[in-house]
């Protein structure tokens, strides 16, 4: 399905479908970005196993995380799991980028994902980050959404790789994204 906008207006669809296609395909495992965890809260009770990846300490306000204590425990009351890591397409590189100008290859794969959208290039992302960290099992096809500011707007099915192997990764299927 196509979008013919990005953003939070197509998160009840987005999540409608990945817990569609997630169901008829036998997967278990579904990955989501998470600034505030709102879109998160969807996802209880849908009986798959739930990584909620939420930015990385310091992305808005420095040595703060965005995603309050709170709304971390209602989370892992569901079951979920949250993670929290340097995201893997930006990182450190994107500091050395700032300071000194030009771009690294990390930056080009993120990039390039763009080039099929923000929520694709979150969706990998998130991936990653969750099979580096342990929670999701390798070498299976996981779900993963992406957004564009709030929300998502993205389902992918994907067998994620480790960050140290990233071009290993297989998007396998676009199950939705804006045009």
């Amino acid at each position: 399905m196509y979008f013919k906008n990005s953003g939070e207006e197509n998160t009840e669809k987005t999540v409608e479908l990945a817990l569609s296609v997630a169901k008829e395909r036998g997967i278990n495992h579904i990955v989501i970005p998470a600034c505030e965890g709102d879109t998160a809260l969807l996802f209880k009770n849908c009986g798959l196993n739930v990584i909620v990846v939420t930015h990385v300490n310091g992305f808005t306000t420095p040595g703060i995380q965005d995603m309050k204590e709170e709304r971390k425990k209602e989370l892992e009351g569901y079951g979920f799991k949250l993670y929290t890591s340097t995201h893997v397409l930006s990182g450190a590189e994107r500091a050395l980028s700032k300071k000194f100008g030009g771009i690294s290859p990390i930056e080009i794969i993120a990039h390039t994902l763009r080039m099929f959208g923000q929520g694709v290039k979150v969706a990998v992302e998130v991936t990653t980050m969750a099979l580096d960290g342990g929670l999701i099992p390798y070498g299976e096809d996981i779900i993963a959404l992406g957004g564009t500011e709030r929300g998502v707007d993205t389902a992918i099915i994907i067998r994620p790789s480790h960050s140290s192997s990233i071009l290993e990764t297989k998007i396998k299927e676009i199950i939705c994204k804006p045009v």
